[in-house]
């Protein structure tokens, strides 16, 4: 990657790095070897390292990163230097040959508020080195591409001292850890603490042995083990769908309590937000578990596809993360139900990728420049990375998909790739042309499908035109290639042509389909086979048709939304429209006791106000965000008034009897019993939802009947014994800091965040419960966009805030305003004046900076 100290680069003054200037580095390592010598205040950092000179480099300046660092000494061969040292690292003189720097540093744990680098949670020592943390922790050159085996020595008094790799020394007070496997600094780990291990070990297909950890805090050691069982599995899964055997002797996960993001995938030593390791019955909820699983796997399967293999510079960032993501989605799918997680995901594609594609913060899966990396750890370069890699697999097929894996980590294992060797594996081992396909890595934006038809004589034809909107820097789009599933169905319901994938190339072409024996109704874009907005004309009939009959999942769900969207649109404009087709249509989905029960969950859910809003902006209109939120209301009265007895009678035979179990069949019975549970409430007053919260033996039940009340205005009693008893859980406590911010009352939402704000257990310094209030009240659509503008002056302060102790955090509060566009005159106005506010801050931080530059340029 080009340097990323601003004094380099063509767009110097801003700080700007392209994909462009990428140049290899001029040093390459053959070995680290680091000491630290722990204290809160003043840990010294000793580190010595093998240079030499990378023969394919251009000549280019000694450089190595470093910030916030107290520069002791620094030795080249033994011998004394005094190199020049800025506050972004340290340049100096070195031989022409192999050499051994040496440098002492001291950093201050304690005092680091980014929980970037090397930090204290509490009392434990632990690092985040992702994306460029490391240069926090050492001099050194801090970029990915750079890959080397290292050794580490900890010297404190915490009882447990972990590293990367495999024990290699311990005694009273020290520990050594050796890692051979080369990795960048950004992969590695340091913990610290006072903790206890939940263990286990896992035999792998060659027969090795691993020693498996949970690392844990004595008072969660009852809460590991399924994150435990989760590993087993991920492990297991890796070698049997990927081949890919783990690699060291013992595997490591630590759960910590401040932590920016979710979990980090450094090499023999997860670092885990504790939300994502710690589960129980009575403290987690069914997503709760599943999410948990999902993570293990996901920083488990990066051992290959980010560690061994990892990205030659961070524009390649989706290389690791979109790949690693659909590895996960994958798993999930195996262990669950592939229908509900194939919806599951498209949902959050749609609801939060999509957003992120229409407005100011769009950016390609492989992005051409940034100002500060950490500003693109996003749905884009996750969810939609992993969408493109679901699409590739679509296309060439599953054995061909395994064929070019298999080729892709004997290629380039231990090295750092790129997009393009990504795709040449696929080309090599499939004999197809992927120049094309190449452009979903290089366009931003969300693809419209336009779909017309024609039917004459029993052969129907299905023109398909596609059309990308323009995106910031991006005006003209070129076609990309894009498989699109079809199925037709005959008007009796049966399917007269089961499922093909037709492959999009041109901007317009037309497939037909010969010896139909009437007018076939269309299933497009089955199973979500790419990211991309179909738009069809349709009627409701056929929507309920669809709903009723479609042997797709993820069309049939839909074909429901489709149809509620439509009597909620005209609801939100006063068409005065009537519920009968989508109230009948659903009176089916109630009544169709074999199908799975967490399918049946989803298609009682009504769309989202974030998804009517979009869905109103694209339909030329302005959002009225307390308009979306009365015609939600109001449905779900109808729904609740028509359809009672049946949700009771749903609620009753989805009643789980005997032992508390997160796997899929409990969990979906829970899922679909909680959504009859909500509509009920509104008939009986909260009577049902009452009843379970005084007998609920897990949080799953417990939290399902308080958003029941709490959605009515109602459970302030049950929010108070909620408090009482888990007020020692941090984790169970963000629940309900943030069930009272999603379900306050628009007008009330900002005091309601401000309230909470004041309580005790409120702390702005741990990430999780300032997401638990003040972030969720952008879940709160309506509310954040209350009139008078009081969501947007309460979540600018807080951004200006935070973005003095930990700017990651405060670039990432401010994305809730990327929607601004699809509102009114007056509330752009006011979000335009709370986006100058900020911008106008003293000392802006450049990760804050580039998230409101980009913003508001979109004026």
């Amino acid at each position: 990657m080009a340097d990323t100290t601003p004094e380099t680069g063509p767009d110097a003054a801003a700080g700007t790095i392209y994909l462009a200037d990428y140049t290899p580095p001029g040093w390459l390592i053959d070995k680290v070897e680091l000491t630290f010598r722990l204290a809160p205040m003043a840990t010294r950092v000793l580190s010595r390292i093998a240079f030499r000179p990378n023969p394919v480099a251009p000549e280019q300046p000694f450089f190595l990163h470093g910030e916030d660092l107290k520069l002791i000494s620094a030795k080249i061969d033994g011998a004394e230097i005094a190199p020049d040292v800025t506050e972004k690292g340290l340049t100096c003189v070195v031989p022409a040959r192999a050499f051994i720097f040496e440098a002492e540093v001291e950093i201050a744990p304690e005092g680091n508020t980014l929980l970037e680098g090397l930090y204290m949670s509490g009392d434990m020592y632990c690092t985040q080195c992702e994306a460029e943390g490391f240069r926090r922790i050492t001099y050194y050159p801090d970029r990915p591409d750079v890959m080397a085996p290292f050794r580490v020595r900890i010297e404190g008094d915490a009882p447990v001292l972990l590293s990367n790799g495999n024990p290699a020394g311990e005694g009273p007070g020290w520990a050594e850890w050796d890692d051979p496997w080369p990795k960048p600094s950004y992969l590695f780990a340091l913990v610290a603490g006072d903790l206890k291990a939940h263990s286990a070990s896992f035999t792998t297909a060659s027969g090795r042995d691993v020693a498996l950890n949970v690392w844990v805090r004595e008072a969660d050691l009852g809460k590991c083990a399924f994150a435990m069982d989760s590993l087993i599995a991920s492990m297991r899964w890796d070698e049997e769908v990927y081949g890919r055997e783990y690699d060291l002797d013992i595997f490591n996960i630590v759960a910590v309590g401040d932590f920016n993001s979710g979990a980090m995938e450094n090499k023999g030593l997860n670092i885990f937000n504790s939300k994502l390791v710690l589960a129980s019955p009575e403290t987690a909820t069914d997503s709760d578990f599943e999410q948990v699983e999902s993570v293990i796997a996901h920083e488990y399967f990066h051992n290959w596809t980010g560690n061994r293999i990892t990205c030659r510079d961070w524009f390649q960032l989706s290389l690791k993360e979109g790949l690693t993501v659909f590895r996960d989605q994958c798993f999930t799918s195996d262990l669950r139900s592939a229908a509900v997680k194939r919806i599951e995901d498209a949902q959050i594609m749609r609801s939060m990728q999509f957003r992120e594609d229409a407005g100011p913060l769009a950016h390609p899966v492989r992005p051409e420049s940034f100002v500060e990396i950490n500003n693109f750890y996003t749905r884009t370069v996750y969810e939609k990375g992993a969408e493109v890699i679901q699409m590739l697999h679509r296309l060439v097929g599953p054995e061909a998909y395994r064929k070019a894996l298999d080729l892709y980590f004997e290629r380039h294992d231990g090295e750092a790739a790129t997009v393009e060797d990504w795709l040449r594996v696929f080309e090599d081992t499939t004999g197809r042309d992927l120049g094309q396909f190449k452009r979903w890595y290089r366009q931003a934006g969300t693809p419209r499908l336009k779909v017309s038809e024609r039917y004459e004589n029993g052969t129907y034809s299905l023109t398909l035109r596609q059309e990308t909107p323009p995106t910031l820097g991006q005006p003209d789009k070129l076609p990309l290639h894009m498989p699109v599933a079809v199925g037709l169905l005959s008007p009796n319901g049966d399917e007269a042509l089961p499922t093909q994938v037709l492959e999009l190339t041109e901007a317009e072409q037309t497939f037909t389909f010969d010896g139909l024996g009437a007018r076939p109704i269309p299933s497009i874009l089955r199973g979500f086979s790419a990211p991309v907005i179909v738009e069809r004309k349709s009627t409701a009939a056929e929507e309920a048709f669809l709903l009723a009959h479609d042997t797709d999942p993820f069309n049939r769900w839909e074909a429901g939304q489709a149809l509620a969207r439509r009597l909620l649109t005209d609801m939100i404009h006063d068409d005065a429209p009537s519920a009968h087709v989508y109230l009948g249509a659903l009176g089916q989905v109630l009544a169709e006791p074999g199908l799975d029960p967490a399918f049946r969950a989803l298609l009682l859910g009504l769309p989202g106000e974030d998804d009517l809003a979009a869905a109103e902006a694209a339909a030329g209109r302005k959002a009225d965000p307390a308009r979306i939120r009365a015609a939600r209301e109001a449905l779900k009265g109808q729904i609740a008034a028509m359809h009672g007895r049946a949700l009771q009678r749903v609620y009753e035979e989805n009643q789980v009897d005997g032992p508390y179990a997160p796997d899929a069949g409990q969990a979906g019975r829970r899922k679909l019993a909680s959504a009859a549970l909500a509509l009920l409430t509104r008939q009986d007053g909260g009577a049902a939802a009452r009843a379970q919260f005084a007998a609920a033996d897990n949080m799953t039940l417990s939290i399902g009947a308080l958003s029941a009340l709490l959605s009515i205005g109602e459970g302030a009693a049950e929010l108070a014994t909620f408090e009482e008893r888990w007020s020692d859980d941090a984790l169970v406590m963000d629940m309900w800091f943030s069930m009272q911010v999603t379900h306050s009352a628009p007008e009330k939402a900002a005091e309601t965040v401000e309230r909470l704000t004041e309580h005790p257990a409120f702390t702005p310094k741990n990430p999780n419960r300032l997401r638990s209030v003040v972030g969720a009240l952008a879940g709160n659509p309506a509310g954040f966009h209350a009139a008078d503008g009081s969501g947007y002056r309460l979540l600018a302060d807080w951004i200006i805030r935070m973005d003095k102790t930990n700017p990651q955090i405060s670039a990432r509060l401010s994305t809730a305003f990327q929607t601004w566009r699809r509102y009114g005159e007056a509330r752009q106005k006011l979000i335009q004046a709370e986006l100058a506010r900020v911008a106008e801050a003293e000392g802006l931080s450049r990760d804050l900076g580039e998230m409101v530059g980009r913003m508001r340029g979109a004026a």
